[in-house]
């Protein structure tokens, strides 16, 4: 058979029907409409011969010959793009559009204010941004990487650790003159403890308090569970109740005296910050570059709260 592009274009619409599941996503990811999706893949179909989708109004899903053709194709798919990233990054160029998905706490708090420096960096490339739930399918949503807090399940994506912060315990000043400030961390369990469901699991996050010599778990309860930290913030800061955060979240409040640290002899306790790629193939050169931002960052971000804690 001959090679054409044409063939080429084909096998790449497939794969992005596949892996987002749908025409419709696919003509989002592709820039083309659902119908343009379904003729493309029908007239690869006829290139070749054979039927690769079964179709119906509610799924799609491959034959055995399309599942053959996806197996053989979608490696040379991605050597193909890693090669024309490769002769991008040769000539020092960060172009193109980069899809990323990032925490919204991360976002807000150290990416946002510092967005210019990475415009300026690298005038070439657009940033798309996407609110995304911390569980959600790369793959499914075209996005090339992701900014995640937390223990990530093992999966076919690639991790790079980004930083660790602390996790801080915390109350307003009017909660604590109501409920009284507990000594140590096993007073919590007489206390309205504000719960945030952990997004992998589908239940709130245990309480743990690390100390240099000592790590203990204190089962905590409260009638009110949070998705959102920015939310959950703002109700400890109204005297809801006590509530474990992330420290750079809450910097300024400590600073200027409107939440407490309870535990400052409970230092120890941290938690991670992941970089998310769809592929454990190298990264292409638009996506080492956010890494690379996202890593500097983090770093100055968590530098600078060690100096001020100094």
């Amino acid at each position: 058979m001959a090679f054409d592009g044409r063939l080429l274009a084909g096998v790449s619409v497939l794969a992005s029907v596949v892996e987002s599941g749908s025409f419709t996503r696919a003509g989002e990811i592709l820039g083309l409409t659902a119908s343009g999706v379904s003729r493309s893949v029908s007239r690869l179909e006829e290139r070749i011969g054979v039927r690769l989708l079964d179709r119906s109004t509610r799924s799609l899903r491959l034959t055995s010959e399309g599942a053959r053709l996806y197996e053989l194709a979608t490696p040379h798919l991605s050597g193909i793009e890693e090669a024309a990233d490769a002769a991008a990054g040769a000539v020092g160029q960060v172009r193109g559009v980069l899809r990323a998905s990032v925490n919204a706490l991360f976002a807000r708090n150290v990416l946002a204010p510092r967005l210019p420096h990475f415009a300026a960096r690298h005038p070439e490339l657009r940033l798309v941004l996407v609110q995304q739930p911390d569980a959600g399918d790369l793959v499914a949503e075209g996005v090339d990487v992701a900014i995640r807090f937390g223990p990530q399940p093992d999966s076919a994506m690639s991790l790079r650790l980004l930083l660790e912060t602390r996790v801080l315990t915390v109350a307003s000043p009017a909660y604590l003159a109501a409920r009284g400030r507990p000594d140590a961390p096993g007073d919590l369990t007489g206390h309205e403890c504000i719960q945030f469901l952990d997004p992998q699991r589908g239940r709130p996050f245990e309480w743990e308090f690390q100390a240099p010599s000592e790590t203990v778990v204190v089962k905590t309860s409260g009638r009110f569970t949070f998705t959102d930290p920015e939310t959950m913030v703002q109700a400890c800061l109204s005297g809801l109740g006590i509530a474990q955060v992330l420290a750079f979240a809450v910097d300024r409040h400590l600073a200027a005296g409107s939440l407490v640290d309870l535990f400052p002899d409970w230092p120890n306790e941290t938690f991670p910050l992941y970089a998310v790629r769809p592929s454990r193939r190298l990264p292409s050169a638009k996506v080492e570059a956010f890494l690379t931002f996202c890593e500097e960052i983090a770093a100055a971000s968590e530098a600078g709260r060690t100096a001020s804690r100094g």
